[in-house]
C-alpha cells in the first residue's frame, strides 16, 4: 500500500518518539484491551502500576475469568470508575465459555461484550489483528479538529474527521496508526500549549496556519457538579466493626463501606447519621465520638464525609446486604472506596482506641 509523506512523518515521529510503556510492544489482545480499558478517564502515569500488578497476579484472560469479582476489585482498588473492572470479568467470563478462550475478531461479537464501546474496540482489533478500525479518543478528536480547523465537536464535523481518518488509516499498519495518532495528542498536541514545531502534521494542519491552535475545539462549558454532606458509622462490636457491600449494580458496586449516607438540609450530623442506619437497620445506634470529615471528588459530585465511631444500642444489628465485622488489621484485605480509605487514614492518626 502507498503511504503519503504525510503519514511517513507521523511514523518517522512515532518510532522516534513514543513512550516506553509496559503494553506498547505487545500485540495480545489481553493486554491491549486491558490497557485500553484502564486508560479510560485514567492518566498515564496513574495506569501503569496498576497495569503491571494486574498482569502480574492475573497473566492471561482465563486467570481473570476464573478469579473472584472480590480479587479484582482489591487489585483495582483507588483507580475508580469500578464498572470497568466489574464489566471486564464479566466479558473473560463470556469469552472463557462460549469463545473457548479466544477474544473474538470480529467486530460485533466483541462490541457486543459487557464494557466494550466502539473506541476499544477499535484499539484492540486494530492493534492487535491488524483490522482497519480508526481509534477516536479524546487525543485524536483535538488533533483533527485542529488539522480540518473545526472548532466545534458537531454531529456532523466528527463525521468528517471520521472520514479523513478512515481515508487516511494505512491498512495495513493500523495499530501504529492508531497508536501515532494517540501518541500526537498526548505528547505534542496538548489543550494548552501544543508544540506545533515538532508536529509531524503542521504543514497541513489549519489550526496551525491560523496562529492559534489552542482554541480548537472550542472549550465546552463545565458543569458544576453538585456537592453533597454525608455521613458514616463505623459500628463497633467489641473489637470489630460493621462494613457491608455495595450491590453490585450500584455506584462503586462491590466494594465494602461502612453505613451511612446524605444529610439533609435540615439534618444535623448527629441526626443524619442515626435516622439513615434507623432507615436501614432498624436501629438507632449509640454516637461515641466524631473521627472528623474528609472531602473526595467522583466524575460527577463531590462530597464532603463525615464520620463517627459507634456502637449498637442494647440491639443486635441486622442486615439484609452481604456483611462481616472486622479488625483493623482486616481493612486490606477488602475493597473499599478512595473515601473510606481517606476515614481510615484519619483515625489511625488519631488511634483505633474508642
Amino acid at each position: 500500500m502507498h503511504i503519503n509523506m504525510d503519514q511517513k512523518r507521523l511514523y518517522l515521529w512515532y518510532s522516534k518518539n513514543k513512550r516506553i510503556l509496559p503494553f506498547r510492544n505487545s500485540k495480545e489482545p489481553y493486554k491491549i484491551w486491558l490497557a485500553e480499558i484502564m486508560l479510560q478517564q485514567t492518566q498515564m502515569a496513574t495506569v501503569i502500576p496498576y497495569y503491571n500488578r494486574w498482569i502480574n497476579h492475573f497473566p492471561n484472560l482465563q486467570n481473570v475469568a476464573e478469579a473472584r469479582l472480590s480479587e479484582l476489585l482489591k487489585l483495582w482498588e483507588g483507580l475508580g470508575y469500578y464498572a470497568r473492572c466489574r464489566n471486564f470479568h464479566k466479558a473473560a467470563i463470556i469469552i472463557n465459555r462460549d469463545h473457548n478462550g479466544k477474544i473474538p475478531e470480529d467486530w460485533e461479537t466483541f462490541r457486543s461484550l459487557p464494557g466494550v464501546g466502539d473506541y476499544t474496540a477499535a484499539a484492540v482489533l486494530s492493534i492487535s489483528y491488524s483490522l482497519p478500525y480508526v481509534v477516536i479518543d479524546g487525543n485524536v478528536k483535538r488533533v483533527m479538529s485542529r488539522v480540518l480547523g473545526r472548532k466545534k465537536l458537531s454531529t456532523r464535523n466528527m463525521s468528517m474527521i471520521n472520514n479523513r481518518l478512515n481515508n487516511w488509516i494505512d491498512k495495513e499498519n493500523p495499530g501504529d496508526f492508531n497508536q501515532a495518532m494517540m501518541e500526537l495528542g498526548a505528547m505534542l498536541c496538548k489543550p494548552k500549549r501544543p508544540n506545533c514545531t515538532r508536529c509531524p502534521l503542521q504543514t497541513i494542519c489549519k489550526a496551525a496556519a491560523v496562529g492559534d491552535p489552542a482554541r480548537y475545539p472550542g472549550k465546552i462549558k463545565k458543569v458544576i457538579r453538585p456537592h453533597y454532606i454525608t455521613v458514616g458509622g463505623l459500628i463497633w462490636r467489641k473489637n470489630r466493626f460493621y462494613v457491608q457491600k455495595r450491590n453490585e449494580d450500584s455506584m462503586l458496586g462491590g466494594l465494602w463501606e461502612f453505613p451511612g449516607g446524605k444529610v439533609r438540609k435540615d439534618e444535623s450530623l448527629e441526626v443524619a447519621l442515626k435516622t439513615r442506619i434507623k432507615e436501614k437497620f432498624d436501629l438507632t445506634p449509640v454516637i461515641l465520638k466524631k473521627i472528623g470529615s474528609v472531602h473526595h471528588s467522583y466524575s460527577h459530585f463531590s462530597i464532603t464525609f463525615h464520620g463517627y465511631h459507634c456502637k449498637e444500642n442494647g440491639k443486635y444489628l441486622q442486615s439484609r446486604s452481604e456483611y462481616k465485622w472486622i479488625i483493623p488489621q482486616e481493612i486490606n484485605t477488602l475493597a473499599f472506596p478512595t473515601a473510606s480509605h481517606k476515614m481510615f487514614n484519619l483515625i489511625t492518626k488519631q488511634g483505633w482506641d474508642v
